[in-house]
């Protein structure tokens, strides 16, 4: 027995429920994005969360779909300067090619009608002289990309995005949003790979800085970081270890550095620093 849908229910063609070149796998998959809202997530690594199938038989489906006219993915920049891929799923391909081919042919008869009558030419004049030649347009600057490590170390990102947050203790005039800690961190990284101290890290950012204001400090950074870049340590030089990250003593609440929690020196020692009283 067959009973009717009133509610909650997607409507599928059988050109797609019945292709003949889809899997069964694309078919599948075409179904559930079609009972999707729009703005649904529907990249390969949220794919293989909701289901059990692997990311590669996904992947698969997707080319299959795409191939057949059922999806199209964009690449589309966003405000901040990344990109990212929005999917547009179409529930009949040759609808809307058909759709597509009339609207071509709409646009060229109206451009036909709405161009005007050639005008009848002027009488012939003596050639004037030729203009002097424009000069060249200048070629804007080419922007150097931003350093980055040889291999990822969760340790010196961690300790890179530290030492920009920090950054505005010592000169409020380098206060950085979160997302530019996270665009420069890995070009700090790339200094600390190449065994540069952070201290003279820091001190290489915010030594000699101008008198005014500065209207950028992201890009200010970023240059500093790109044209300052020191060269690599020497074959066989080891570079100095990463500090110790920061912990507070289990007793006075201080901040000190060490490979784990626990007490600060003083604390171990019992001798009270100068500021205790």
């Amino acid at each position: 027995m067959i009973a009717a849908h009133t509610s909650d229910f997607t409507v599928v063609g059988n050109h797609l429920a019945q292709h003949r070149e889809l899997s069964c796998m694309a078919i599948g998959l075409a179904v559930h994005i079609l009972s999707l809202r729009d703005g649904s997530r529907v990249d390969i690594r949220s794919l293989a969360d909701r289901f059990p199938e692997g990311r590669d038989r996904f992947a698969e489906a997707l080319r299959e779909l795409e191939k057949h006219g059922y999806l199209a993915r964009v690449r589309q920049p966003l405000a901040d300067g990344t990109w990212t891929t929005v999917t547009y799923a179409y529930n009949n391909p040759a609808a809307v090619a058909a759709q597509r081919a009339r609207e071509a042919v709409t646009a060229a008869e109206a451009a036909d009608v709405a161009r005007p009558e050639p005008a009848p030419k002027p009488p012939a004049e003596p050639p004037a002289p030729a203009p002097a030649p424009a000069p060249a347009p200048r070629s804007a600057p080419v922007r150097r990309p931003l350093p980055t490590p040889t291999a990822y170390a969760p340790d010196l990102h961690r300790i890179a995005a530290d030492l920009l947050s920090g950054l505005r203790v010592q000169e409020p005039r380098l206060t950085l949003a979160e997302r530019d800690v996270r665009r420069l961190a890995p070009a700090v990284a790339a200094w600390l790979e190449r065994g540069t101290a952070p201290d003279a890290v820091r001190h290489a950012l915010t030594s000699g800085l101008p008198p005014e204001t500065l209207h950028h400090p992201a890009g200010f950074l970023a240059h500093r970081l790109t044209a300052l870049l020191p060269p690599p340590l020497p074959a066989g030089t080891a570079p100095p270890p990463p500090p110790d990250p920061l912990q507070n003593c289990d007793l006075c609440d201080r901040a000190f550095r060490a490979p784990g929690p626990g007490r600060c020196r003083s604390c171990r020692s019992g001798t009270p620093r100068v500021d205790d009283s």
